[in-house]
């Protein structure tokens, strides 16, 4: 295969460049690992860069007393591994050079490609930099600061959900030793009730030496009236004959209260976080950024049932610019919840599962969405029931709400139209 030019639009004067080297560079916390080639497959420079201002620095000086200081003279190649490429991809972007971010499986596909399978920085960079000669990648644009923004915010936020939901496992997991019949005295252990009963009186012993009066008196009090005696006798009732066990009952006592307040917590954190989502949802909006309707407060995406403002920011932080998918079928496969194919020669699988090879936090928001458009959007609701009465599985069936969810979520973006609650879908448009 001959040389291949990879051609852009320079931005400031719209002229045709030519890049005549291509870099390569291997992404790690502390140093980089940097390889430049030319036009032929010719390595020109190889240096490690420091993950520091004066080591890309050296790097920079190195590259333009090699290649000179037309920006457009080189293209770097980066892998998006973790976030330790984002200041390097800042430095370089500043500088004019045209930076290209690929995903690692992409590069991990192509390296099997090559005879000699070694791996070492060094022949990760030159891959990289040969990847982006052979034209296999497209130059990236970083977010806009407010995409960013809700980004972060928003995978804050589900990592904070994350601990509050392993910190309630948690709980739960003491509860069953201590007093394994608590958890049908409430609806939900974690009401706000039944929490400040476990902060004030941890053990069932505590609960079962309460007067009664008090007891109804605590029950009323935090429940607003909708509790009473009745389920103040039928907790001591429980609480004297529990089948909990009796060893280090104090200890226990202890961590269930430490737990309890670590979940109050890190909720108020939580709520924290969606306060500052909104405001970052309020900016975008103000900014009439591509899909804001004109006169309104939210986001095109917020029309469609089942997504609201906190999701919403989700999906818009971990798709960016909704014009960088041409159609549905590609946000599809960048979100992951494509179903997998296997065949072989006549053999076609019939149990296909998600494939899981996308983005883990916009398919985590695109799932939640689907769960409750299968509740509050009609056409959904239909096609969730539909698929299961065909002998789907539930979650099975949640997915193919999930993939069709993101095709409209595709459509009303890109086009900038409210959704339509008498539209319908057409059998052209199939995300089965």
């Amino acid at each position: 295969m001959g040389p291949v030019e990879v051609r852009g639009i320079q931005p400031t004067t719209g002229w045709m460049v030519i890049h005549m080297y291509f870099a390569g560079i291997d992404i790690a916390k502390k140093q980089h690992e940097a390889c430049i080639i030319d036009d032929q497959g010719t390595t020109v420079l190889t240096m490690p860069v420091p993950n520091t201002q004066p080591g890309a620095a050296r790097f920079l000086a190195a590259v333009r007393k090699r290649i000179g200081d037309d920006p457009h003279a080189v293209a770097f190649c980066l892998e998006a591994t973790g976030h330790y490429w984002l200041s390097l991809y800042c430095f370089l972007t500043q500088q004019g050079y045209p930076v290209h971010v690929i995903n690692p499986i992409q590069s991990d596909a192509i390296r099997n490609l090559y005879i000699r399978k070694s791996k070492t920085d060094r022949k990760d960079a030159f891959i990289l930099a040969d990847l982006l000669r052979m034209n296999q990648t497209e130059e990236t644009c970083m977010a806009s600061e407010v995409v960013l923004k809700l980004q972060t915010l928003s995978r804050t936020r589900f990592a904070f959900v994350n601990q509050v939901s392993a910190l309630k496992q948690r709980a739960i997991g003491v509860l069953d030793r201590i007093f394994p019949e608590y958890a049908s005295c409430f609806s939900d252990v974690f009401i706000k009730t039944s929490r400040e009963l476990l902060k004030n009186h941890s053990t069932p012993d505590e609960i079962a030496a309460l007067d009664l009066h008090e007891l109804t008196r605590f029950l009323e009090s935090h429940s607003r009236g909708r509790l009473g005696q009745g389920r103040a006798e039928r907790i001591q009732e429980l609480a004297r004959g529990t089948f909990g066990i009796g060893l280090a009952v104090d200890a226990f006592a202890l961590e269930l209260r430490l737990i309890l307040s670590q979940i109050e917590f890190i909720e108020a954190q939580i709520s924290d976080l969606e306060s500052a989502i909104k405001l970052a949802m309020e900016e975008l909006q103000s900014q009439h950024a591509p899909g804001s309707l004109e006169g309104e407060q939210h986001h095109v995406i917020e029309t469609i049932p089942g997504i609201g403002t906190i999701l919403a920011a989700a999906i818009i932080g971990e798709i960016g610019d909704i014009h960088r998918f041409s159609d549905a079928r590609k946000l599809v496969a960048y979100a992951g919840i494509d179903a997998t194919v296997r065949q072989s020669g006549e053999f076609t699988g019939s149990r296909n599962r998600m494939s899981k090879r996308g983005s883990p936090e916009l398919r985590r928001a695109i799932w939640l969405a689907a769960v409750s458009a299968r509740r509050f959007n009609a056409e959904l609701s239909a096609f969730y029931e539909a698929k299961k009465q065909q002998g789907k599985h539930p979650m099975v069936a949640t997915g193919a709400v999930a993939r069709r969810l993101v095709h409209l979520i595709h459509s009303v973006w890109s086009r900038e139209q409210p959704f339509d609650p008498d539209y319908r879908w057409s059998p052209s448009g199939s995300a089965d």
